[in-house]
């Protein structure tokens, strides 16, 4: 599997960024910059702060210090209506999916479209039967989340986060808790949006089969100096970083890579 060509152009800035928890620092001066197109890791140990990082890129959780920039423009120090329109330009897909219960699959990708756009119902339907067959779902609008697999309620998930045609998707460890084939499946599909759609994608992850097949560039996060100690395409860090940290991550501390 290869990975997409990305542009030199920069999408998303960070720049000089802190994040916390009251008094407690997550991460700290993190800087870094995502081209247009990027398929960009964030990587690290259990509790280096990846997640927290995630939502402070969403405009969910505030930074301590520092900027987020989309297109030169600082999400945290917008207007809110003005961040609320940047944010309308995110498509994000959490964990598990996230899915609401009593909805059937048809009514969760609805849900994005019913609340921020004055489309008919007649042309969200549209939209939505176009999100799931997208992503392998069609036929399955009418079925419930309880009702499929737990890869299905990823897909489902990123037909929701495709609603809006964003310019920018996030995803919070989207192969957790999938089998090994159905996480290689949704890297496949996440390169094939990214390819097809031309959008800038987002991952935090910590599983080496997908950083390194899907992965153009990555930082990897530290949860000992609480800031991030590397940046660059995977499979360069695994074979010139010489800090062991590092490495170890990338070999699971047997000198063997993932899947690439």
């Amino acid at each position: 599997m290869s990975t997409v060509l990305k542009s030199e152009e920069p999408h998303i800035v960070v720049n000089d960024l802190t994040i916390s928890y009251g008094n407690t620092v997550i991460q700290q001066d993190l800087s870094f910059v995502i081209n247009r197109g990027d398929i960009f890791i964030i990587m690290g140990r259990s509790g280096s702060g990846k997640s927290t990082l995630f939502r402070s890129m969403i405009g969910l959780m505030r930074p301590a210090k520092g900027q987020v920039l989309y297109d030169g423009v600082s999400l945290w120090d917008a207007e809110p209506e003005e961040r609320k329109i940047m944010m309308r330009k995110f498509g994000v897909l959490y964990q598990g999916g996230a899915l609401w219960s009593s909805y059937t699959l048809a009514e969760n990708v609805a849900l994005p479209l019913q609340e921020w756009t004055d489309l008919n119902p007649r042309r969200i339907q549209e939209i939505v039967s176009f999100n799931l067959s997208l992503v392998g779902l069609s036929g399955f609008e009418d079925y419930y989340p309880a009702e499929i697999s737990g890869g299905m309620k990823k897909r489902a998930g990123l037909a929701r986060a495709l609603a809006l045609d964003p310019d920018i998707l996030f995803f919070d460890e989207p192969s957790a808790g999938l089998d090994p084939v159905s996480a290689h499946l949704l890297d496949e599909l996440l390169i094939e949006l990214s390819t097809s759609l031309g959008a800038t994608i987002i991952v935090v992850t910590h599983e080496l089969a997908s950083l390194f097949a899907i992965g153009n560039n990555a930082i990897f996060l530290d949860d000992e100096t609480r800031t991030m100690i590397a940046m660059g395409h995977p499979k360069e860090l695994l074979a010139t970083s010489k800090d062991l940290r590092v490495t170890n991550f990338l070999t699971r501390g047997e000198g063997k890579p993932g899947r690439t």
